[in-house]
């Protein structure tokens, strides 16, 4: 295992290198510049040149990239241009709140896809299989902002059961404030974990060691959770593990929205903006969570299934 850790964290040097050099050319090929998102269409050349002065914009693109790693590695991600507050300040304010709707995201899906799909598993071509799938296949057709939206009317603006917005000031208001942006989130990775995961234990339950298992007179308890479900959850977990970037994609849509100020309503209004360091440090920041999630996905994959290790 610790070899294992050691070869994982060694592949996530060339990954963060290339993460940064993508960062740094798709943010300079948007569209527009920043001088004219700070000072407008009628900046005069000379106010254009001091932003662009300032925020290193004027030197050669080599030079750019080294100062952008440089900073990057040193945990200065410089200042936006917008709000005029240190960017590392920024992401330290908006990123737990994403952080957070992930996570509620992430348990909401488990709680879903794990029963059900020991359900539709064990009644597969039978009704209850049929109705889980069918309607596990409604909501996977559905985008997330209209799922967002049905939700947000129903049982915010018309039921008011939840608020139709904002964050909250305590821990039990912001997982208050955030259930309903959880759900859309994990409505559709729940759809597709529990395919995934039917699909496992269907194979798992044909299995020797299962009929073995059974033959022994082991409770169907046991059998279920320590045979069964252990080995169903290998794939499955690698699945989820991908999803965790799926699942910050879509809250930049989600926070919209719900108006959350997390970190994906950050970007959006950055990338309007023109916010080039905001950009560049959130961008870069989500990626090496993405990256972090994969490797703790992998140490759980190895715990299940140790022969992930040679």
């Amino acid at each position: 295992m610790p070899e294992f850790i050691a070869r994982r964290l060694v592949q996530l040097i060339p990954t963060l290198i290339f993460i940064l050099v993508v960062v740094f050319v798709l943010v300079r090929l948007l569209p527009g510049d920043p001088a004219s998102a700070v000072l407008g269409d009628r900046a005069l050349d000379a106010d254009v040149e001091r932003i662009n002065r300032e925020l290193g914009l004027d030197r050669s693109i080599p030079v750019q990239f080294w100062v952008f790693v440089k900073s990057f590695l040193t945990g200065d991600l410089g200042n936006s241009i917008s709000l005029r507050i240190p960017v590392t300040q920024l992401i330290a304010d908006r990123l737990p709140i994403t952080m957070l709707l992930t996570l509620m995201a992430a348990a909401i899906a488990l709680i879903i896809a794990i029963p059900l799909a020991f359900v539709a598993a064990l009644r597969r071509e039978r009704l209850p299989d049929t109705l889980i799938r069918g309607g596990f296949q409604v909501g996977l057709s559905m985008p997330v902002f209209y799922i967002g939206l049905v939700l947000l009317t129903v049982f915010g603006a018309n039921l008011r059961w939840f608020p139709v917005g904002g964050y909250g000031d305590t821990f039990p208001e912001h997982l208050y404030h955030l259930f309903l942006p959880a759900v859309t989130l994990a409505l559709s990775l729940s759809a597709i974990l529990m395919r995934n995961l039917r699909a496992a234990i269907i194979e798992v339950l044909d299995a020797d060691y299962v009929t073995f298992a059974r033959s022994k007179g082991l409770r169907t308890r046991l059998i279920l959770f320590r045979h069964i479900l252990r080995n169903a959850l290998i794939s499955t977990l690698a699945l989820f593990g991908l999803s965790i970037g799926t699942l910050l994609g879509g809250a930049v849509i989600t926070e919209t929205v719900f108006a959350i100020p997390g970190a994906g309503r950050l970007m959006v209004d950055s990338i309007y903006g023109r916010d080039y360091p905001v950009v560049q440090g959130l961008t870069v920041t989500l990626a090496v969570v993405v990256s972090i999630t994969f490797l703790l996905t992998d140490l759980l994959q190895a715990w299940l299934d140790p022969r992930v290790t040679k």
